[in-house]
């Protein structure tokens, strides 16, 4: 072999080494990095919950100490944007879905036309859309800030970037395409209404416990046996909505504000249910803690205060799936979502939260 040949040989072999280097280096590097990039959307998750928690206070001193959500009532009149006149409505939940489409209308400009915000009668906003009220006391614009967004919640980043997104084919908006085929996925046909499907551009990745805008018992809403994302009312049909105050909750420190749906910086993204999981989690002292929630007390139903609530996931389209599968028949405990006793109740005993704002003060 020539001198020439045995360079190029040796520069192969070089090559090779370092090739075999580098891959192992990132084989062993990617862990790593992920859980540094999980670590740090974490902590961002966390500040925004501790900034909603602020602006809470702000509007609890401006308002008599009310927790922020919608407040339209009944039988009170108030402005229609497209017609220009003034409508009354039937029940709470009516004259709230009227107020999500009034705020979303003056936030969007879509008022009129084929991509007009509708009025989502069919479906009670408390539950997904609570922080739009807070949003337009803070100045109806802001209801887009990525404030109400776990920055790890790929999906609904996406449909906040195109709000429009639902009228594409192939959309990724939930239902956009109708009831999926698959099997395991929440079916109920309502779902694909349009009026529905526009507003999960508007959404949030933190979800209001039902206490803090529905009673603690009968006239109240309960949960529903087959499936998470849907509550039925008790006691009556004008179940009174809104009116609750901090003055009302027991335990500040032990009671959970608002919640990330999913703990999307563990593998699989575990609904926040499941024991293990970790969500970040507003207090209603302003505090943020990331405890699992298998450490809380066990959740009972307004309709049956002296047992536990168990219930499996179920999925909407486009949401992580069970940890075990579509069609997972594992009963999770809803711990903080359903408080025995809602705001008289606590859900954690002992708390160690790893960021306590202290620039609001809380009633």
């Amino acid at each position: 072999m020539t001198s020439k040949e045995s360079r190029h040989a040796f520069a192969l072999t070089e090559l090779a080494v370092v090739t075999t280097i580098a891959i192992t280096l990132t084989i062993i590097l990617i862990p790593t990095l992920n859980h540094t990039r999980n670590a740090g959307m974490n902590q961002v998750s966390i500040a925004n919950l501790a900034a909603i928690g602020e602006l809470g206070a702000q509007y609890a001193n401006d308002n008599n100490a009310a927790i922020y959500t919608f407040s339209w009532k009944a039988g009170i009149a108030y402005p229609d944007l497209k017609s220009g006149s003034t409508r009354t409505y039937n029940s709470d939940q009516e004259a709230a879905s009227a107020q999500a489409q009034n705020i979303l209308q003056r936030a969007t400009g879509r008022i009129t036309g084929p991509t007009a915000i509708l009025h989502p009668n069919q479906r009670l906003v408390h539950r997904r859309y609570s922080h739009l009220p807070l949003a337009d006391y803070m100045g109806v614009k802001s209801i887009m800030s990525d404030m109400w967004v776990d920055p790890a919640d790929s999906n609904l980043l996406d449909w906040r970037n195109n709000p429009l997104g639902y009228l594409e084919q192939n959309s990724n908006f939930p239902y956009a395409n109708g009831i999926p085929l698959e099997a395991g996925y929440d079916d109920i046909s309502s779902w694909t209404s349009t009026s529905i499907v526009q507003l999960w551009a508007f959404a949030s990745s933190y979800q209001v416990v039902p206490a803090a805008w529905s009673q603690d018992s009968a006239p109240t809403y309960i949960p529903v046996g087959d499936t998470p994302h849907l509550f039925q009312s008790i006691g009556g049909t004008q179940v009174p909505l809104g009116g609750r105050t901090f003055f009302e909750v027991r335990a500040p420190a032990h009671k959970v504000h608002l919640f990330e749906e999913f703990d999307r910086e563990q593998p699989g993204s575990p609904y926040f249910a499941y024991d293990h999981a970790q969500p970040a989690k507003l207090m209603f002292d302003g505090a943020v803690n990331t405890l699992p929630s298998g450490l809380a007390r066990s959740s009972t139903s307004p309709a049956d205060p002296h047992t536990p609530w168990t219930q499996h996931y179920l999925p909407l389209d486009t949401f992580p799936i069970p940890l075990d599968g579509l069609g997972s028949p594992t009963q999770l405990d809803m711990r903080y979502r359903w408080t025995r006793g809602g705001l008289q109740g606590i859900d954690y005993t002992a708390l160690l939260s790893p960021y306590r704002p202290n620039r609001a003060k809380h009633p």
